[in-house]
C-alpha cells in the first residue's frame, strides 16, 4: 500500500509531503489546494504503518535504538498535514473542511488504534520497558519508555484479538459522533445570533460593539445588528444591554443551541456518547470513562477530583446567593419591580460592582485597543520576564488575512520561534479562545516551533479600532501562557514538545500568565485611552483590585456546575439507561448544590464542546486543578519581586521549557521547592 502511494503522489506538487523551505518550516499556505489534504493525510497513514511495519518485523531483539526511535520517527507526513488541516476546519472551516473531517474522523481512529492495538509493537515496547534499568539512557528516554508503556496499556494494548475489535468499534464510531457534536454546535451557534432590527434596543453597548453588530449583519446579508453568540452560556454583552427583553432573547438563544430538534440537535449524540464511553471504559477494564482518563493525570482517580470539587461547591453556591439577594436589593431599591433573572445578573452586577468599589468594566474598554494590548502589554511583559522579542512577519502567509505572523528571537537574538495570531471571530471559526502548534520543536527531528492563538473577538468596521472587553484581555494573556509554553519547550522526542503534558496540567502555565494583566508595570504600558494615550487611572486600576474577589460566587458556581457535571456525564457506569439530559443535568447539578436556575452552568450539554468534542471528556476540571499550581506560583512570584528577569529564566527553564519530558508535578517541585497548597486559591476566590 505505501509503495502505491508513494508512486501516485508528486511530492513537488502536494507539498505536504516533504517539510517546507519556508522560515521554521511555516507550512507554505499560499500553495495548499483542497485536493492535496486527503492525499496527504491517505499517504501519511500508508507511510506511518509502513514505518509501523518495519519495528515490527525486525529480527533483532528490542531495543530503545529500533523500536521507540524508529516509533518517534514515524508519521511526519501525517503530523504535517493533521496540524493544518485541523487548525483550519477549527478557524476557518467551509464546506470541503467539514466533510472532509467527518471522512477522516473514522480513519483517523482507525490508524491510531492500528498503531497502538499492534500486539507486535506493544511486545516491543514491553520488552524494553522490561529492562530500561540497564538501558542506560537519560531521564528523558527513560521517562519516554514509561509513557509509552503505560499509555498503549491504558488503550487495550494488551486486550485479547476479540476484545480489540470491538474497542476499535468503539474507537471509530466515538471519533464520528464527536465529529457530528462540533459540526452541530457551529452551525446552531450561527443561526441563533441575535438580529436586533432596531439601535436603540443596543443601548450600552460601545459603539465599537454596535459597529462590529452592523458588521456582521452586513457580511450575512442582513439587514440590522447581528449579535454572534459565544461559547459560555453567558455572554458579555449581558452586562451593557439596558433592554431587559434583548437580555433575555441572548441568554435564551445561547441555552437553545442543540435542544431544538432538528438536523442540529445534539441531545441525542450527547446520550451516545456518553453510553459508548462508558461502554469502552468496561472493557478496558475501569468503572467508568472518568476512571479510565484520570487514571492518566496527576488527579489519579475520580475520587480524588469529586473531594476538590465537592470542596469548593458548598462555599460557591452560598456566596452565590449572597450575590442574588445583593443584586435583588439594587433592583427592588430601583423601583423597577421584578424578580432577578438569570439574563439580569450580569447586568446588576455591575450596577453593584460600580456602587461599591466604583469599577465600570465597560468604561476600561477604551483603555483596551487590541493592538497595544498585543504589542505594549502581552508581549512586553513576555520581554521583561524572558527577553524575547517579537518581530512582524507580513511576508509570510497564513491561513487567512486577519492572522498575523511574528517571528520569535531571544535576547542574544537567536530563534525561538514563530508566534500567530487570529483574533477575530467570523461564522467559519468555532466559538472560544485556543492554541495549536503547527510545528512542534523536536531537537531528533530537528523540528522548530510554530504557535497560533485564536480567539473571537468582534471585528469593528475598518478605521475603527478594536476595544475589548476585561474578560478578552485576561484571555489574551491566557492564551498568550498557552503559547510561551509551546514556544518555549525544549525536548529531545516529539512526543514531548510543547503543550504535551497531562491534560489537568496544561491549563497552568497559561493561567499564570493571566497575572500579568494587571501587573503595575504591564499595565501602565498598554492600558492608555485610544483616542487620548491617557493612562488608565490609578485609582481605577486600585478598585479592580480591590473587587478581585467580586462575584466570585457567580463565577465559581459556574464553572464547578460544568465541572461537576462534565464529571457526572463520564461516571456512569456502562449498565447505566439514561434517556433524557436535561432530566440528567437537573439531577446532577441538585445532587452537588448548584441547581440554582440564576446561575446556569457555564456550558450545558448540548453546547459543551469541552466533554463532548474537545479532549476535555471527565478533565473540564483541569482549570481549578491547575488552578491550585497557579495561585501558588503567583504567590512565588509576589514574594520573590514579580516582573524579573531572574524569575522568568527560573520558571522558564524549570516549568516552560520542560515541555512534556518528566512529570509535571516532579517540575513543579523543582522550580517551588515544595509541592502546591490550596489555600492561595482559596483566598483567590473568596472560598475560605
Amino acid at each position: 500500500m505505501a509503495d502505491s502511494v508513494n508512486s501516485s503522489v508528486n511530492s513537488s506538487v502536494n507539498p505536504f509531503l516533504a517539510p517546507s523551505t519556508l522560515p521554521y518550516q511555516l507550512p507554505p499556505f499560499a500553495d495548499i489546494r483542497d485536493e492535496h489534504y486527503r492525499e496527504a493525510f491517505d499517504h501519511g497513514i500508508a507511510e506511518q504503518l509502513a514505518e509501523i511495519a518495519l519495528i515490527v518485523s525486525n529480527p533483532d531483539e528490542p531495543t530503545f535504538e529500533n523500536t521507540l526511535l524508529p516509533l518517534e520517527r514515524s508519521g511526519q507526513t501525517l503530523q504535517r498535514v493533521a496540524a493544518v488541516f485541523f487548525n483550519k476546519s477549527s478557524s476557518d472551516s467551509n464546506d470541503f473542511t467539514n466533510a472532509l473531517e467527518e471522512e477522516l474522523a473514522p480513519l483517523l481512529a482507525a490508524h491510531e488504534d492500528a498503531i497502538r492495538l499492534d500486539p507486535g509493537l506493544y511486545a516491543r515496547i514491553a520488552s524494553v520497558h522490561a529492562q530500561r534499568e540497564e538501558l542506560g539512557r537519560d531521564a528523558e528516554s527513560l521517562y519516554l519508555v514509561e509513557r509509552y508503556h503505560t499509555e498503549f496499556t491504558l488503550s487495550g494494548a494488551g486486550l485479547s484479538d476479540e476484545d480489540k475489535a470491538a474497542l476499535r468499534d468503539f474507537n471509530k464510531r466515538l471519533s464520528t459522533l464527536t465529529t457530528r457534536f462540533e459540526k452541530n454546535l457551529l452551525a446552531d451557534t450561527n443561526e441563533l445570533a441575535v438580529l436586533i432590527d432596531d439601535v436603540a434596543q443596543l443601548d450600552g453597548l460601545a459603539a465599537g460593539e454596535i459597529s462590529a453588530a452592523a458588521e456582521a449583519a452586513k457580511e450575512r446579508g442582513l439587514n440590522g445588528y447581528l449579535i454572534s453568540l459565544v461559547l459560555p452560556t453567558s455572554h458579555p454583552y449581558l452586562a451593557s444591554l439596558t433592554n431587559r427583553e434583548v437580555r433575555e432573547r441572548l441568554l435564551s438563544a445561547s441555552a437553545a443551541r442543540g435542544i431544538r430538534g432538528g438536523a442540529h440537535d445534539n441531545r441525542e449524540l450527547v446520550l451516545e456518547i456518553s453510553r459508548l464511553r462508558a461502554e469502552r471504559a468496561r472493557l478496558l477494564g475501569f468503572d467508568s470513562h472518568a476512571a479510565f482518563v484520570t487514571a492518566d493525570e496527576t488527579a489519579k482517580t475520580p475520587d480524588a477530583v469529586a473531594e476538590m470539587l465537592g470542596r469548593l461547591a458548598p462555599a460557591a453556591a452560598r456566596n452565590a446567593r449572597a450575590e442574588q439577594a445583593e443584586l435583588q436589593q439594587i433592583i427592588d431599591g430601583s423601583g423597577e419591580g421584578f424578580e432577578l433573572a438569570a439574563w439580569d445578573w450580569a447586568f446588576y452586577t455591575e450596577k453593584v460592582r460600580q456602587a461599591t468599589f466604583d469599577v465600570d468594566t465597560a468604561a476600561m474598554r477604551p483603555y483596551f485597543e487590541l493592538e497595544r494590548v498585543l504589542q505594549d502589554g502581552v508581549f512586553h511583559a513576555a520581554t521583561r520576564l524572558y527577553g524575547v522579542t517579537f518581530t512582524p512577519r507580513p511576508d509570510l502567509v497564513v491561513w487567512h488575512p486577519d492572522a498575523r505572523v511574528f517571528e520569535v528571537s531571544d535576547e542574544d537574538g537567536s530563534p525561538v520561534g514563530l508566534y500567530i495570531g487570529d483574533f477575530y471571530t467570523r461564522d467559519s471559526k468555532r466559538g472560544g479562545a485556543w492554541m495549536n502548534p503547527l510545528i512542534s520543536q523536536s531537537a531528533l527531528l530537528e523540528t522548530p516551533t510554530v504557535v497560533c492563538n485564536n480567539m473571537n473577538i468582534s471585528k469593528p468596521a475598518a478605521g475603527e479600532p478594536t476595544l475589548l472587553s476585561f474578560d478578552e484581555v485576561n484571555t489574551l494573556f491566557h492564551e498568550f501562557g498557552h503559547a510561551l509554553h509551546g514556544l518555549f519547550a525544549q525536548v529531545t522526542y516529539p512526543k514531548f514538545s510543547g503543550t504535551n503534558v497531562y491534560r489537568d496540567f496544561v491549563e497552568f502555565p497559561s493561567q499564570v500568565n493571566e497575572m500579568w494583566m494587571l501587573q503595575p508595570e504591564v499595565l501602565a504600558n498598554y492600558a492608555r485611552h485610544h483616542e487620548t494615550g491617557e493612562p488608565m487611572p490609578q485609582d481605577l486600576v486600585d478598585r479592580i483590585h480591590a473587587s478581585s474577589t467580586f462575584n466570585e460566587g457567580f463565577s465559581t458556581s459556574e464553572y464547578l456546575a460544568a465541572a461537576l457535571l462534565d464529571q457526572a456525564w463520564h461516571r456512569i457506569d456502562a449498565d447505566a439507561v439514561v434517556t433524557d439530559v436535561a432530566e440528567f443535568e437537573a439531577s446532577a447539578l441538585a445532587a452537588v448544590g448548584l441547581d440554582n436556575p440564576l446561575v446556569p452552568t457555564r456550558y450545558a450539554s448540548t453546547y459543551f464542546a469541552h466533554t463532548f468534542s474537545g479532549g476535555y471528556d471527565a478533565g473540564y476540571y483541569s482549570y481549578i486543578w491547575s488552578e491550585v499550581l497557579d495561585a501558588d506560583t503567583v504567590d512565588w512570584f509576589t514574594e520573590n519581586g514579580g516582573l524579573t528577569r531572574e524569575n522568568g529564566d527560573r520558571f522558564r527553564d524549570r516549568l516552560l521549557g520542560v515541555g512534556g519530558r518528566m512529570d509535571p508535578l516532579e517540575a513543579y517541585r523543582d522550580f517551588r521547592g515544595r509541592d502546591a497548597i490550596i489555600q492561595p486559591l482559596l483566598d483567590r476566590r473568596g472560598l475560605n
